[in-house]
């Protein structure tokens, strides 16, 4: 009687211990890669690295422990996210905070009137009623923004769909596809613009050329480099719940 070899131990999965936390490693081997680049995901819910594939897993792990102090200064940077079981007083909405206005005995219907966000209905359901008028409200803004720039740039309107990427605030698929994160809708109108046009130029210019940069200043027509650094200072407030 044969009996079955042991199996051998499960690998245990990369991590990194930070400021308390312990947090995934999550590597990625790609062709185009030429060198190791790290960072932390939007949320703090990870470590994430990109390397070559040539490269070995262990000279990644010992490149994200030497730089164990700068990924602890950006964790630390990360605004706290709110109690989940704390009401909602507040919501982000075009680059407005809203002050959240709930009558249970008033129509579902949300209504943005700023400086306040009016909504009826039981109290218990708020945040995924809340969520569900976020998407529809991007959805609505994004369409408008993407129709607008492809007629400027003289290009067929492509189909649109939310993101909830972590990595990107847009994208363009080589089959013409855009998908913009559907948080946006919480940043300033000229932010979200700025993503939206990025993507149309792309559909001429699948690539970062001067050509692309040319055609973006273009079709977006006002300050790309503000609206880059307001993402690079707030981006990961839209990650919290709403905002």
């Amino acid at each position: 009687m044969r009996w079955p070899r042991p199996r051998p131990p499960a690998a245990q999965a990369p991590h990194l211990e930070l400021a308390g936390q312990r947090l995934p490693v999550e590597i990625r081997k790609l062709a185009q890669a030429r060198r190791i680049t790290l960072r932390l995901a939007r949320d703090g819910s990870a470590v994430r690295i990109s390397m070559p594939r040539w490269a070995a897993e262990a000279e990644a792990l010992r490149f994200a422990l030497s730089r164990r102090e700068w990924l602890a200064a950006q964790l630390a940077r990360l605004p706290r996210p709110a109690d989940p079981q704390a009401p909602l007083t507040h919501i982000a909405w075009r680059g407005e905070r809203l002050a959240l206005q709930h009558d249970p005995a008033a129509p579902r219907r949300i209504r943005a009137a700023p400086p306040a966000l009016h909504i009826g209905g039981p109290a218990d359901s708020l945040k995924p009623r809340l969520q569900r008028w976020l998407k529809a409200e991007a959805l609505r803004l994004l369409a408008a923004d993407l129709a607008e720039y492809c007629a400027r740039a003289g290009v067929a309107q492509p189909a649109l769909a939310l993101s909830s990427a972590q990595a990107r605030w847009g994208s363009c698929s080589t089959r013409g596809v855009v998908r913009i994160n559907w948080r946006l809708v919480m940043a300033p109108d000229g932010v979200r613009r700025s993503v939206v046009a990025h993507e149309v130029a792309h559909l001429v210019h699948f690539d970062h050329s001067p050509a692309f940069h040319a055609l973006l200043a273009s079709l977006f027509g006002a300050d790309l480099p503000a609206c880059d650094r307001w993402l690079k200072a707030h981006g990961r407030t839209l990650y919290l719940p709403f905002g």
